[in-house]
C-alpha cells in the first residue's frame, strides 16, 4: 500500500526491481534509448537521478512486466478483481450478500476523501519548463508528458464522482506553443473528456482541467482503465491503491494531493494549435493536426518529486503491460455486455486498434445441415459498435464447433478462419467510417473503413504450406514468400496511385488465373519487403494490418459484385507504404551509440542487457 510514488520505488529496489542511474542523461532522445533497451530485456524500472537540463529524477519501466505491476499491486489485485466482478455481474451479491460484503466494503472505503489542509504538491509551485523535457523520438514535435492523468469535470454536474481521468497526450513544448502559458492535449474520439468540452462550449465557459503526474501507481493505472458504467477511475484509484483518492481545490481546479506534479488550466472554445508529430503505439509517428490548447493556471512540484514516463513504439512496448493488466481485470466484461460473444482479441501486435480476434456463438439455424455465419454477423456488429472496439478496421470471427478456439494461439486462430472461409460469402465491408485517430492508412483523420470476416462450418480447404508454383516468377512481383499456411507475401512495385494499383491487380489476378488458380492460399499480401513480412509473425500482423485500409486496399483474384456483395477467390491486401501514411519510427544511430556508456562494465545498467 504505497501513499506515493517514492514509497513504491523504494519497495521496487528492496525487492531488486528497480536500477538507479546515476550518470547524467539528456531527456532529448537518450533517456528514451535507454528506457527500449531496458524494456527489450526485460529489464528493472529504471530511475534517472540525473536528468540533463531538470533538477527533478524521473522514472520509467514501472510496468515493463506483467510480474513487477503484479508485484506493485499485490496486497489489492485480488479485492479489485472481485469487485469489478460484481459490478459486471450484480446477482452474484444478491445470491450470496455475506460472501460479497467484503468487496463492497472495499469499494465504499475507496470513495475520494476531500481535505481541506495544505498538502505537499501544492505548496511549491513550479513553471512548466522546470520538468524534464523528455522527447522520445528524432521527428517529435517536442516534449510530451507521456503517462499523464488527465482530470476534468461534468460541467452540468460538477464534483469528483461526476468527472473523467484519462491519459492523453500532453505536448510541454515544441510547435506554437507559448512556453509557460500554453500546452497541447491530444485526445482522441470516444473520450469522457471531449463530452465535458462539449458541455462547457455549450455553456459558453472554457473547461478546467487538472493533470496529475505520477502519485501511486494505482492512479496511472486508473486513468487507463475500461470501467464498468457508472464505476469512477478515481474509486478505482483508490481501491487499487489500498488508500482512498486524497484530493482538495485550489481556484476552483481538483489538486490530486499524492500526485507528484499538478498542471492546471483551461481549454476554451474553439482554441487549437498544431500538435505533433508524436512516435505512438502503431509504430508510426501520428502526424501534426489541430488539438486543443490547455492555458496554463498554475504549475505545482512536491517537494522530491518524480516524473515517471514511458515510451510509445512499435509494439510490444510497456503499454502492453498495461493491456494484459487490464485484460485480466476486466477479460470477461465484452462478455457479459454482448450476448454470444466468447472472447474478443485486440491484436497487440498489431497496434491493438487495427485488428481484432474473436469467437461468438452460431445458434441461429442448428436444424439446418449446411454450417455458415448467421449469428457471427450479428455479434460482428454490436463488437463493431463497442466502445474502443469499434476503432477497428480488421475483425476475423468464427465459433468454435467441434474443437475449442484460442484467440491468443493468433496463427492457429487465423489458420482455422482461412481453412473455413468460403471468399465469395464471407468478407463483410464497412466503408467511410471511424478508425484510431492515430492510424493514417485511411482516408483522413478519424476516417477509412472496416471488413468483417466472418467464417464458420466445415473446412473446405487445405492450406499451403509452401510458395505455390502459381505465385513464382511472375512479371513485377518477387521474392514470393510463405508467411504461415494459406498465406503468403509477394512484393511489388512501389505504390505510387490508386489508377495504378488498379491495373496493377487486373495484371496479377489475371496472370494467377492463366497458372490455374491458387485453391490452397486464400490470402496473398503484396508488400515492399516480403523477407521483412514473412520473417515472422509479428511482423506480418503489423505491417500487414497497419498498412492497410480494407475498402482501398483488399483487392481479390477474380473479384466480382454480387447485389453489392464483394467476392474472389483469393484476397490480396495491399501492404505497401503509400505516399499518405505516416513515417515508421527509427532510432536515431547516433543516440543508440552514446548510450552504450550506460551499459558498461561499471556503469549503473551493466548486466541489464
Amino acid at each position: 500500500m504505497y501513499r506515493n510514488l517514492e514509497d513504491c520505488l523504494v519497495d521496487l529496489e528492496r525487492n531488486g526491481h528497480l536500477v538507479r542511474i546515476r550518470e547524467e542523461v539528456d531527456p532529448y532522445l537518450e533517456m528514451a534509448a535507454i528506457h527500449l533497451k531496458a524494456y527489450e530485456a526485460n529489464g528493472p524500472a529504471l530511475l534517472f537521478e540525473n536528468v540533463k537540463g531538470s533538477k527533478f529524477r524521473a522514472v520509467s519501466n514501472l510496468f515493463g512486466t506483467i510480474e513487477r505491476s503484479k508485484f506493485i499491486f499485490r496486497d489489492t489485485w485480488r479485492a479489485v478483481e472481485n469487485v469489478i466482478a460484481l459490478r459486471n455481474d450484480p446477482m452474484k451479491a444478491l445470491k450470496n450478500p455475506f460472501k460479497h460484503i467484503g468487496n463492497g466494503l472495499a469499494a465504499w472505503k475507496a470513495l475520494p476523501a476531500k481535505q481541506s489542509n495544505s498538502q505537499p504538491v501544492s505548496t511549491h509551485e513550479i513553471q512548466i519548463s522546470d520538468l524534464p523535457f523528455i522527447q522520445s523520438w528524432p521527428m517529435d514535435g517536442g516534449a510530451f508528458v507521456t503517462l499523464p492523468q488527465v482530470y476534468s469535470e461534468d460541467p452540468d454536474k460538477p464534483g469528483i464522482m461526476n468527472s473523467n481521468l484519462g491519459m492523453y497526450r500532453v505536448q510541454l513544448s515544441g510547435n506554437d506553443y507559448e512556453l509557460n502559458k500554453e500546452i497541447g492535449l491530444h485526445y482522441q474520439i470516444h473520450r469522457g473528456i471531449g463530452i465535458h468540452q462539449d458541455k462547457a462550449n455549450k455553456r459558453g465557459e472554457p473547461l478546467k482541467v487538472s493533470c496529475f503526474i505520477g502519485g501511486p501507481p494505482a492512479h496511472t493505472l486508473s486513468a487507463v482503465m475500461p470501467l464498468p458504467e457508472g464505476m469512477s477511475e478515481l474509486t478505482f484509484a483508490g481501491m487499487l491503491a489500498g488508500r482512498r483518492f486524497q484530493y482538495s481545490y485550489i481556484d476552483g481546479y481538483c489538486i490530486s494531493n499524492d500526485a507528484d506534479f499538478v498542471i492546471t488550466g483551461e481549454i476554451h472554445a474553439g482554441d487549437t494549435k498544431p500538435e505533433g508529430p508524436f512516435g505512438d503505439h502503431l509504430g508510426y509517428y501520428s502526424l501534426t493536426h489541430p488539438f486543443p490548447v490547455m492555458k496554463v493556471k498554475k504549475v505545482y512540484a512536491k517537494p522530491n518529486a518524480i516524473f515517471p514516463f514511458t515510451v510509445v513504439g512499435r509494439p510490444p512496448q510497456e503499454d502492453t503491460s498495461f493491456g494484459a493488466l487490464i485484460h485480466e481485470l476486466t477479460g470477461d466484461a465484452i462478455v457479459k455486455e454482448i450476448p454470444g460473444v466468447k472472447e474478443v482479441h485486440a491484436v497487440d501486435a498489431a497496434g491493438v486498434h487495427p485488428l481484432l480476434f474473436a469467437i461468438g456463438s452460431e445458434r441461429y439455424t442448428p436444424y439446418q445441415q449446411v454450417k455458415q455465419p448467421t449469428e457471427l454477423l450479428t455479434i460482428a456488429n454490436r463488437i463493431l459498435g463497442t466502445g474502443q472496439l469499434s476503432l477497428a478496421k480488421y475483425l476475423f470471427i468464427t465459433a468454435e464447433d467441434k474443437q475449442p478456439l484460442d484467440t491468443h494461439r493468433e496463427e492457429e486462430f487465423l489458420a482455422y478462419i482461412l481453412e473455413r472461409l468460403d471468399l465469395h460469402r464471407d468478407i463483410h465491408f464497412q466503408t467511410n467510417t471511424t478508425i484510431d485517430t492515430l492510424d493514417y492508412s485511411g482516408t483522413g483523420l478519424n476516417s477509412g473503413s472496416k471488413v468483417v470476416i466472418a467464417a464458420y462450418g466445415d473446412k473446405c480447404r487445405e492450406l499451403c504450406t509452401e510458395v505455390p508454383e502459381a505465385l513464382k516468377d511472375l512479371r513485377s512481383y518477387t521474392a514470393p514468400r510463405l508467411v504461415m499456411p494459406g498465406i503468403v507475401a509477394i512484393q511489388g512495385p512501389s505504390f505510387t496511385s490508386n489508377e495504378q494499383v488498379a491495373r496493377e491487380m487486373n495484371e496479377l489476378s489475371d496472370a494467377i488465373r492463366e497458372r490455374g488458380g491458387l485453391p490452397t492460399c486464400p490470402m496473398i499480401v503484396l508488400c515492399d519487403d516480403s523477407a521483412f513480412l514473412s520473417a515472422n509473425l509479428s511482423n506480418f500482423l503489423w505491417a500487414t494490418f497497419t498498412r492497410s485500409n480494407p475498402s482501398h486496399d483488399i483487392h481479390g483474384v477474380n473479384s466480382y459484385y454480387a447485389n453489392k456483395h464483394w467476392a474472389c477467390d483469393n484476397m490480396i491486401i495491399d501492404a505497401r507504404m503509400k505516399p499518405h501514411h505516416a513515417p515508421p519510427l527509427i532510432p536515431d544511430p547516433t543516440v543508440e551509440k552514446n548510450i552504450e556508456r550506460l551499459f558498461a562494465k561499471g556503469a549503473s545498467l551493466e548486466g541489464v542487457l
